[in-house]
């Protein structure tokens, strides 16, 4: 092939049309892969702004900051070198119409997984883990989940589709155990009693250590399957202000990478990065977060394959948390 085409493209500016520029395969059930990316475009369950549709574009784009060649720090391998990642695309549903979103959403996140593949969803607003959960409960039974968020996302005064209820209905359907689950970041009101999520809120997260955070999540979740989803708006506003729901008192984006990389030994079985709304973004900031946080999920997914659960709580993790 003609090196002027076949050249590595490390530029910001040329081709960022996939995550981490990984091979785009419009069919992932076609291909072998590690870890499948896929764009679940919909931002029509919002309680907020709306702009969240154009979230895994943004993710997408803010990755090319990240695709340099070699590992990222401060990982000890190079992810790509130990797992295959594609990029599948976004999800084409018939616009304006939630059902078909939830019913297409579904399917194509069954297809993927029932291959073998982990998927990474880039949102999209909230709602889009409901469906996406179903898909996983259908492989792997009730699910251990690990909740980043301002909000709990287990109200039940919300419509059907909606980005503040998924939480309500997945233990009602059986996706996920909220005794093994927990929630980190919390800063709205929510029930403490009948609740029956484990939550380390704001005020208490912003005090804890990293350490002693993920030593928490971990006796939660104990050795349940684990599904991961990351709403944006977890972090403080000064680090991701291109969300739908901004509230203040966040974490920082330090402290949950830090927390992201202790989970390393778990079972995860899936992951996604939502509320990304690129329209009330600054510099990018949110994007490159989102970015970020989805490339260290990708990590601790690949690590996870080679440390067992059980010499991790021994295993020094300092360079991590």
């Amino acid at each position: 092939m003609n090196d002027l085409f076949s050249k590595p493209d490390y530029s910001l500016y040329s081709n960022a049309m996939s995550f981490l520029r990984c091979p785009y395969h419009k069919d992932p059930t076609a291909v072998a892969a590690d870890i499948v990316v896929f764009g679940a475009p919909l931002d029509m369950a919002t309680s907020g702004r709306p702009g969240a549709r154009m979230g895994p574009d943004a993710i997408r784009r803010a990755s090319v900051n990240l695709a340099w060649e070699g590992k990222k720090f401060p990982w000890d391998f190079n992810l790509l070198k130990r797992a295959t990642m594609i990029d599948a695309g976004d999800l084409v549903f018939d616009c304006g119409d939630a059902q078909d979103f939830t019913t297409r959403m579904q399917a194509a996140a069954s297809a993927i997984i029932e291959g073998g593949k982990c998927l990474l969803t880039l949102g999209g607003d909230h709602f889009v883990t409901l469906p996406v959960l179903r898909a996983h409960a259908k492989k792997y039974g009730e699910m251990a989940l690990i909740h980043f968020d301002a909000h709990t996302d287990t109200y039940a005064n919300g419509s059907h589709y909606d980005h503040g209820t998924m939480f309500y209905h997945a233990p009602k359907e059986g996706l996920i155990s909220p005794q093994h689950s927990v929630q980190v970041g919390i800063r709205t009101e929510y029930k403490q009693d009948g609740h029956g999520f484990n939550v380390i809120n704001a005020l208490e997260a912003n005090d804890l250590s990293a350490r002693e955070i993920v030593d928490h999540i971990r006796r939660i979740v104990a050795d349940k399957p684990v599904y991961i989803t990351f709403d944006i708006d977890c972090l403080d506003p000064a680090f991701a202000p291109g969300t739908g729901t901004p509230v203040c008192g966040g974490l920082t984006s330090d402290k949950v990478l830090k927390i992201i990389r202790g989970l390393v030994g778990l079972n995860i079985v899936g992951m996604d990065v939502v509320e990304v709304s690129p329209a009330y973004d600054q510099s990018d900031l949110t994007a490159l977060a989102g970015a970020t946080i989805a490339l260290e999920l990708a990590y601790v997914w690949a690590a996870s394959k080679t440390v067992p659960l059980e010499p991790l709580a021994d295993a020094n993790l300092d360079f991590a948390i």
